[in-house]
């Protein structure tokens, strides 16, 4: 098995909903993505994927979450964007966008600070 690995980052403010704690008010965090795929094989080339492509659907995917508010997102009207599901959404959104054979979005982690981050395994 491989497995590649490319990091990434965003900011965006977010609440949590039903939440008891200073997180139900509106409030920001600069979230590093830790984003991982997998193959059993390589291309001709001998690559999983180029890092190039990866690179541009995590960047799609990140455009549309840097700088927002992300409760107003469609992704999260009706549940929170919490860390957790931060991570899903992203994995969900990469796997849609990779045409590939064989890759497939093994886990996502989304850090909101240097000591917190949850991990998504589809």
């Amino acid at each position: 098995m491989y497995e590649l690995k490319v990091i990434t980052n965003f900011s965006a403010a977010h609440q949590l909903r039903e939440f008891e704690g200073a997180c139900e008010d509106l409030h920001g965090h600069n979230w590093k993505v830790e984003i991982y795929v997998t193959s059993e094989t390589l291309t001709e080339a001998g690559i999983v994927v180029d890092f190039r492509v990866l690179k541009k659907h995590v960047k799609t995917i990140m455009a549309g979450l840097d700088h927002k508010f992300l409760n107003d997102l469609d992704a999260f009207k009706d549940e929170n964007p919490s860390s957790e599901n931060i991570a899903r959404y992203v994995a969900e959104q990469l796997s849609s966008l990779l045409k590939a054979p064989g890759i497939k979005v093994s886990r996502v982690a989304a850090w909101e600070s240097e000591t917190a981050c949850a991990t998504y395994y589809p």
